[in-house]
């Protein structure tokens, strides 16, 4: 059985979860089995947004503390690391209509998050999505 992606970024966020926590108590992992844990199919787009996470994590959560007002992302609990960073990660770098990202990252932090927790990320995300346009409407001049 096939999941379709909003499920898919449920077992994404789950395997960032893991994958912060594995980081944050120096505990060595692969993050293929990391993956295999949580989602035994072979999945492109999983693998695409993990290994997107994991490369550019530095540079992602620079970007998440950029507009994260007065926070940084390391008062979030891992989850909703996960889920910001995820949603970052497919802004940033794949071909997911913005609005579909945000309302899926917005609909995992309703599911998982706090009511505070998902209006910070729905607003990190929206200044992300807007500097990014910002930044290609200056570039196509």
């Amino acid at each position: 059985m096939s999941l379709n992606r909003s499920e898919l970024r449920t077992k994404i966020m789950t395997i960032l979860y893991q994958i912060n926590v594995y980081e944050a108590n120096k505990v060595e992992y692969n993050v293929d089995d990391v993956i295999k844990s949580v989602y035994e199919i072979d999945n492109e787009f999983v693998k695409e947004i993990v290994y997107g996470v994991v490369t550019y994590k530095d540079k992602l959560i620079n970007i998440a503390n950029t507009y994260l007002n007065g926070w940084t992302i390391n008062r979030l609990g891992n989850t909703d690391q996960a889920i910001l960073l995820m949603g970052i990660y497919e802004l940033m770098y794949t071909d997911t209509p913005p609005i579909v990202v945000i309302n899926e990252s917005v609909n995992l932090a309703k599911l998982y998050s706090d009511d505070k927790v998902k209006n910070m990320i729905n607003a990190c995300l929206d200044k992300v999505y807007h500097e990014k346009v910002d930044k290609e409407d200056k570039n196509a001049r």
